[in-house]
Formats: structure tokens, C-alpha cells, sequence
């Protein structure tokens, strides 16, 4: 992979220096692509065109003045060339375009030779419509839509999605257009984690062709906010020959993320305000494995301080409390949790754990249904979900810690954001309301919980070998 390469375009405003290693000024970073022995995706359909594809959208730190775009082309398209446009009604879209440059950068993979692209989009008006289209060598893509955000608080719908990871378009794929088909207008969607199961099963960039092509059109439109996961890291063997991590290539290419987080993490952290809520995000396996921990928690708390947002939700990947594992993530519990609680935080978003579950009481479930009765004010709610394949099986916490779990289970995640209240749902793919609550901020500042009567039903879960579906259960321990 080259450094990225600078076009033209005094109009664009480029952060994506800030979202490369610091190695990234040298011509090569080193090895991209390894040999590893793990098959395509059928077909082999996703080399590089001469047509734009992986088109994704992410939003800047106010997304109501700033948005981004990264896509990908074969090497011939030398430039990182996007247009944007007010929305009109009409058809000549093309006469009131201004064009914009970006960034490139090349990279080296089992599909051959591409070219990775970022541009910026700055100075937007708030609460506007706006079209867009991205250059490859063969032509234009077809223009795509977004809007930006109000500059003031106001309703507003989001999507939050679990691990996609293993078969993601055989079989995650369906979840996430699920999600899409169901919700009118989401205003942005929230990925916590394991995107691919890079290191793990199909070639890399097959597993990134496949997640780009699940979500199609809606990731191009629709402003998407991804924390890493441990599978978006590669293994990587020091100098001395200890064994460590390092981030993958296509990460920091796939995603024009603000810029806007702490070193040494800075790649994967980052905080975006939108209407009256701050969502931050953070990367827990660089504070578990590659000595982010100190950084990280210090900026969280900043974060958190300097917020005068509504409502403030936190995204990352290994969640503190753990529905699968023997053992919750003690070292992020020590150091997030009470800084969590100290600061009020709303939604805890994790993924990794391959089940589903809400926790609202470390105290266990029969605690919080007393003190949701009660009316008593409710601190953090931690959420674990899953899009992909891949289950593990319930420990044995699960049934007496959460407040609702399942296994062997895909579901989605809708949260409609008031100024008073976080309205929660939670479906299966065939369209069940599994789990559901009313968030309610009280005149005293704090919230209260009240489950939705209509969310309930059997736990899904495997009993005597058999999944809750009747067939076989493929949930795995851990």
C-alpha cells in the first residue's frame, strides 16, 4: 500500500492523514496482502473496476456540516474525484455539481492491484439534501443521496448492528437489509465490531467486497459509524518474534472517520455529535493488547465532560459484561465502568460475543425489575447483538444477570432518539419484537426504564442439542 496521494480541490478539507500510521508518509508500509491459503468468494467477483465500488459514507465530528466518502477503483483512476450537488427534483443534477478531490491509496491484495479513494465534504448547510457521485476510470457512479443533520437537537432514528464477521453476504446480509427495509430514514447506523472475520475464514479483501456489498446502496447513503473489532486486526510478529497486532490495510482505506480520537488509537477512536446525542467510540482490543488503555480512558473521560449533548452513547467492540465468555472484560470493566457511571452515560453498545443481551443491573435481573418497578433511576444500559453466523453459547450468568438474553439468535437493533425519551427495539430477521424499552428522562436529569409489555416472549435458546429454530444448535461455547 502507497501513502495516500493528494488531488486537487481547494474546496475539500482532507482528514484522512490523521486516520493513517505513522508510517504511511513512506512509499510502501510493508506487506498488504499474505499468502494465506483461504479461499474466494464464489466467483471471485470482487477485483477492482474501472467503476467505483465500496462506496461508504461516514459523517464528521458535526455531521451537519460535514460528511465523507471512501470508495475503491482499479489503479488507473489516478485521482480521488467525487461531485456534490444541493438535491433538486429535476434531472440536471450534473449542471449544479462542484467537483472535489481527496486522497488515494494503492493497495496490494489477493484480487489483484486497487486503489482506494477518500474525499470530504465540508461547509454543508444543516438539515439539507445533498447528492454526490465518485470518478473511476470507466466513468461516474450513479448519484447518490444524503442529508445532513440538524444543527439542533431533534427526533432522529438510528440502527445498531452486532458482529456481521462469518458468511456475511450468505448470511448476514439478509439481517442488515432487514434493518434497512424495516426503518424509514435512519440517520445513521452504528457497527460494533468484527465487521470481517479477517484472519479467519475467505480471503481479506472478499470478506471486505462481501460487507460492502451486504449493506449496497444504503452504506453510500446513509452515514455509517464503525468501531474495530479484534478481527479487524491481523496478526503481526515483532522484530524480537513475540506475537502482537496491528490493524488491518483496508481499515483505515474503508472508512473517512473523523480524525478526532486519542494516539495511540487514533485510527479507531473517534466521537461525532448528531442532534443532540455524542456517540464515541473506542477500540478495546488496542486497549487490551496494544497498551491503548491509559489513553483511551482519559479521553473517554474528557469526552464525556466536554459533552453537552442530550444524550451520550458509547460503541465499542468487547463488552464489559459478557454473555458467552466464563469471565467479563475485568481490565475494561476497572477502568470504563465507573467513569460510565460518573458521567451518566446513556447506551452501551458492544459486540464479540456472538449472543444477544440487555443489562441494566450489575446487580442481576430480578434487581432491576424491582428497581424498574419502583421507578428507580437507571444508570447505563449495556447491549451485546450478532448479525453473522457465527454463535457462541450462553454462560452461565445469563439467565440470572441480564434482563433478556438469547442464543442461536440474529437480531437488529432500532433506537428512536427524543428529546425525553430513547425509544429501543430489537427484531429478528423474520420481523419478531424481541426485546424492547422506554428510556425516560425525569425532571431530576436521570432515567428510568420501562420494558415494552409486547416485546416478551420465550427466551430463545438451545435445549438438549437443538436450537430454538428446531434444527441442530451451532452455538459454540467459550
Amino acid at each position: 500500500m502507497r501513502g495516500w496521494r493528494r488531488g486537487t480541490g481547494a474546496a475539500v478539507a482532507l482528514a484522512i492523514a490523521a486516520a493513517l500510521p505513522a508510517a504511511s508518509a513512506a512509499r510502501q508500509l510493508g506487506p498488504v496482502a499474505e499468502a494465506t491459503g483461504r479461499p474466494h468468494s464464489a466467483g471471485k467477483p470482487y477485483a477492482a473496476r474501472g467503476l467505483p465500488d465500496r462506496v461508504v459514507l461516514t459523517p464528521g465530528a458535526d455531521p451537519s456540516r460535514e460528511m465523507a466518502v471512501a470508495f475503491r477503483t482499479d489503479a488507473r483512476q489516478g485521482e480521488a474525484l467525487a461531485e456534490l450537488a444541493p438535491a433538486i427534483d429535476g434531472p440536471s443534477v450534473a449542471a449544479a455539481a462542484r467537483r472535489l478531490a481527496g486522497r488515494s491509496a494503492d493497495i496490494a491484495t489477493e484480487n489483484g492491484a486497487a486503489r482506494y479513494h477518500q474525499v470530504r465534504f465540508d461547509g454543508l448547510e444543516p438539515d439539507t439534501p445533498y447528492l454526490y457521485r465518485v470518478r473511476g476510470a470507466d466513468g461516474w457512479s450513479e448519484w447518490y443521496q444524503f442529508r445532513t443533520a440538524a444543527a439542533a437537537p431533534r427526533p432522529f432514528t438510528f440502527l445498531y448492528f452486532g458482529d456481521t464477521q462469518n458468511d456475511i453476504l450468505e448470511i448476514g446480509s439478509r439481517v442488515i437489509r432487514q434493518a434497512f427495509q424495516s426503518t424509514p430514514l435512519p440517520a445513521l447506523v452504528l457497527h460494533a465490531g468484527d465487521l470481517v472475520a479477517q484472519r479467519e475464514e475467505k480471503v481479506h479483501d472478499d470478506e471486505w467486497g462481501e460487507w460492502a456489498q451486504a449493506g449496497g446502496h444504503h452504506y453510500a447513503m446513509v452515514p455509517q459509524v464503525p468501531a474495530a473489532g479484534n478481527h479487524e486486526y491481523v496478526d503481526h510478529v515483532l522484530p524480537s518474534g513475540a506475537e502482537s497486532r496491528r490493524l488491518g490495510p483496508h481499515w483505515p482505506l474503508s472508512f473517512a472517520l473523523p480524525g478526532n480520537g486519542v494516539a495511540p488509537a487514533e485510527r479507531t477512536t473517534y466521537f461525532i455529535d448528531h442532534q443532540g446525542a455524542r456517540f464515541i467510540i473506542l477500540d478495546g482490543t488496542a486497549a487490551l493488547d496494544l497498551g491503548a488503555l491509559d489513553a483511551q480512558t482519559r479521553w473517554l473521560d474528557e469526552t464525556l465532560a466536554s459533552s453537552r449533548a442530550r444524550w451520550n452513547v458509547v460503541l465499542f467492540h468487547q463488552p464489559i459484561f459478557t454473555c458467552a465468555r466464563p469471565n467479563d472484560t475485568e481490565v475494561l470493566k476497572a477502568a470504563w465502568q465507573p467513569i460510565f457511571e460518573a458521567r451518566r452515560v446513556d447506551l452501551v453498545l458492544q459486540g464479540h460475543d456472538h449472543c444477544y443481551a440487555r443489562l441494566t443491573s450489575v446487580q442481576g435481573r430480578e434487581a432491576s425489575a424491582r428497581a424498574h418497578a419502583a421507578g428507580d433511576p437507571q444508570g447505563p444500559v449495556y447491549l451485546v447483538s450478532v448479525v453473522g453466523s457465527k454463535m457462541y453459547g450462553l454462560n452461565d450468568r445469563a439467565l440470572t444477570q441480564p434482563d433478556r438474553v438469547a442464543e442461536e439468535t440474529h437480531l437488529w437493533q432500532r433506537f428512536d432518539v427524543e428529546e425525553d425519551r430513547i425509544l429501543f427495539r430489537a427484531y429478528t430477521p423474520s420481523g419478531r419484537l424481541y426485546d424492547g424499552f422506554e428510556l425516560r428522562r425525569g425532571g431530576d436529569g436521570r432515567n428510568r426504564l420501562s420494558p415494552l409489555p409486547d416485546a416478551f416472549g420465550p427466551i430463545r435458546r438451545c435445549e438438549g442439542g437443538r436450537g430454538p429454530d428446531g434444527h441442530p444448535c451451532t452455538a459454540r461455547p467459550r
